[in-house]
Order: structure tokens, then C-alpha cells, then sequence
């Protein structure tokens, strides 16, 4: 029997259709000249990256997304956020498919169906100078973390809405005051929100559904900066580290402490390698953490994965500006932008399927 034209001419234009739809190479999607800014991955294949290209005498930003763990990308919307000219980390913060937060530590946007468009977003009551240095979601609402500052006096406070909101709020009781100030949080099996001055007294606030909070008592002794990583199998992570530039310049003195579970007090002194400025910390499991650091020069990438008994030390020395969003989306995946767009060295994403032992460079094309 002969298929009638019109049946064959549907056929045809279907087949096109799926031809379309099949997944494109890195080479179809990716601009020349791609420089990564920030990555975001919401599980071990599905990820995203924010980057810039040239355009004349600028940098226009480019959005790649993944979810065969970068083996092929695909074009999304980017948002409209210039690459600063001061260095600030331009930083993305994916939650979904849909809902996604961009970040240049002053400007910020967010996209509530999956880049095709981006509204600007407003800090209520922020008064610049200021820097948001932390986006994170859990349960349906969005947490940051923004600093001020001032002459000799600072704050940092903790800031919410629902997620994809275009305002975010200050949360009351939730902030901090001095001549310098900070802060962390960290979400997966709860919400883990960490603040300090001054090298004192950190306060420490546990949540595990993003509504009722909880005073517990801090990961770190007096005088530390706790950087916090998610519930992992129940377990929980931190590390404590002393002010940069001890015992010497361009190092800082850290250690692991543990957690058995949310809300129960930390224990341990397992020393980590003291090389380089802290610039990240995240763990794969709770035997597994790695801590990303800069100095002179050189990217230092620190894992352990014994709890920190042992250390191994992977050095990235072609760019040593920056490293940026490290995180373990699970399943020993884990992922660190290494330098910036405009840098003389460029920038690259890095990843792990290992937990950390190993790590190698990201190809976009």
C-alpha cells in the first residue's frame, strides 16, 4: 500500500522534527571563546554553567545546560548580567529545571521558567556598599547571605523568600554586627545557617523544613569560622578555620569536625592542610570532604576521605585566582570553577566522580 502524499509530507516534516530534537554537540550549542563564570548541578548529570564570550569590546553571558553529566550541552536563556569589571564572582544557583538565581554579589536575577526569562530581584532594605556571597533553596524557599559595609562596622544577615520570588527579605534575629562580619549556610537534610564577627562567638541555627529554626550550639570553638556542607547519611560536616594569612602568609589553619546527625554537638580535631586562603568547602559523604583554597599562585584542592585522618592535595597552577562553587551534587560527583572570564589565565569547570580524589577538566567544545 502507498503512503498518500500528504501522510508522507507529515512523515517527512516529523523526522525533521526528532532530527531537531536529538541532543546537540558541544560544538552546535557552545560560542567560541566560551569562558566559564559559575556552575550549578542539581544532581550528578544535570548541571549548568554561566559563561561569557567576547562581543566586541565586552563579554556577553552564555547559558549551557547538562543532564548527561556535560558529555552533550544545550543553549539556554542567559541572563542579562554583565561580567564586572571588579572581579566580583558572577554567581549562578539552580534549584529545578525551572527556578534559577544569578548573582554578581550587588545584582541579582532569577528566572522562574527555566531561562526564558530573568526579573530583577530586590533586597529589601540593603543599603550598598554590600555583597551577596550565598544563594541556596530548600523546601520551596530561598535563603542568602548579605554583608554591609561600613566605616569600621559591618553586618551580615540572613535574607529569604519563596524561590523564585523577586524580593528577598531580611529574616528578624538573624544577623550579626561588627568590624567584620560573615557567615555560611548549607541545605540538603536541613538548613544550616552559621554567623560570627570578629573572630568571636559564632551563632548557629539548624531548620529542618526552612520555617521554624532552631539555636544549636556552633561547629567551631571560639575564635574559628565554621564553612558548613550539607546532611550527609544523616551526618554532619564543617570545618573550622583560623584567620587567613596563619600560620603564615597565604595560609590558614583549619580542621574537620563531625556531627552524628542535625542538631547534636560537633567533636574532632583532625587537622587539614594549611595551604592557601579558603574559597570553598563542600563534602561528598561524611567520610569524604574537600576543602578549595588559593595561594601564591596556585589552586589547592584538599580531600579527604577517610573523615580527615589523611590528606591528598590536587594543585591546579595554570590560573591560581580563584576557585569557586564547589559542591558534591552527589553520588561522589563533584564540581569547582577554577579562575574567571576575563582573567589572564581564563577559566575552567573541573569535576570529580570520585569524591574528590581526582579531578579533571570540563570540555565545552
Amino acid at each position: 500500500m502507498t503512503t498518500p502524499r500528504r501522510g508522507a509530507l507529515l512523515v517527512s516534516v516529523l523526522a525533521l522534527l526528532a532530527a531537531f530534537a536529538s541532543p546537540a554537540t558541544a560544538g552546535t550549542v557552545v560560542p567560541p571563546g566560551f569562558r566559564p563564570a559559575s556552575t550549578s548541578w542539581t544532581g550528578p548529570g544535570t548541571g549548568y554553567v554561566l559563561g561569557y564570550r567576547p562581543c566586541g569590546q565586552s563579554w556577553c553571558p552564555a547559558l549551557l545546560g547538562t543532564t548527561d553529566a556535560g558529555r552533550h550541552w544545550r543553549r539556554l536563556g542567559a541572563p542579562p548580567v554583565p561580567l564586572p569589571d571588579n572581579h566580583n564572582h558572577v554567581a549562578l544557583r539552580a534549584f529545578g529545571d525551572r527556578v534559577a538565581y544569578v548573582s554578581d554579589g550587588v545584582h541579582v536575577r532569577t528566572t522562574r521558567d527555566g531561562g526564558e526569562t530573568w526579573q530583577p530581584v530586590t533586597l529589601a532594605g540593603a543599603r550598598e556598599p554590600y555583597y551577596l556571597s550565598k544563594i541556596a533553596e530548600t523546601g520551596g524557599r530561598v535563603f542568602a547571605l548579605l554583608t554591609t559595609y561600613g566605616e569600621g562596622q559591618g553586618s551580615t544577615r540572613l535574607y529569604s523568600a519563596a524561590a523564585g520570588s523577586p524580593v528577598l527579605a531580611p529574616v528578624p534575629g538573624f544577623a550579626v554586627t561588627g568590624g567584620l562580619t560573615y557567615g555560611d549556610l548549607a541545605v540538603g537534610g536541613g538548613l544550616q545557617v552559621a554567623l560570627g564577627a570578629n573572630y568571636g562567638t559564632e551563632r548557629y541555627w539548624i531548620s529542618r523544613d526552612g520555617v521554624r529554626f532552631t539555636p544549636a550550639e556552633p561547629p567551631c570553638p571560639d575564635g574559628e569560622v565554621a564553612s558548613l556542607a550539607g546532611v550527609r547519611e544523616r551526618q554532619v560536616v564543617a570545618l573550622c578555620s583560623g584567620s587567613p594569612g596563619s600560620p603564615q602568609p597565604g595560609s590558614t589553619e583549619r580542621q574537620l569536625r563531625h556531627a552524628p546527625q542535625l542538631g547534636v554537638g560537633f567533636s574532632g580535631d583532625d587537622a587539614a592542610p594549611f595551604a592557601g586562603i579558603n574559597q570553598g568547602f563542600a563534602a561528598a559523604s561524611p567520610a569524604s570532604a574537600t576543602v578549595a583554597a588559593v595561594g601564591g599562585g596556585v589552586g589547592f584542592l584538599h580531600t579527604t576521605a577517610d573523615g580527615g585522618r589523611t590528606w591528598s592535595t590536587t594543585e591546579l597552577p595554570d590560573r591560581g585566582f580563584a576557585l569557586t562553587d564547589l559542591d558534591f551534587p552527589g553520588g561522589g560527583t563533584g564540581v569547582v570553577v577554577d579562575g574567571q572570564p576575563d582573567a589572564s589565565g581564563g577559566s575552567a569547570v573541573y569535576q570529580t566522580t570520585d569524591g574528590g580524589k581526582s579531578w579533571r577538566e570540563l570540555r565545552f567544545g
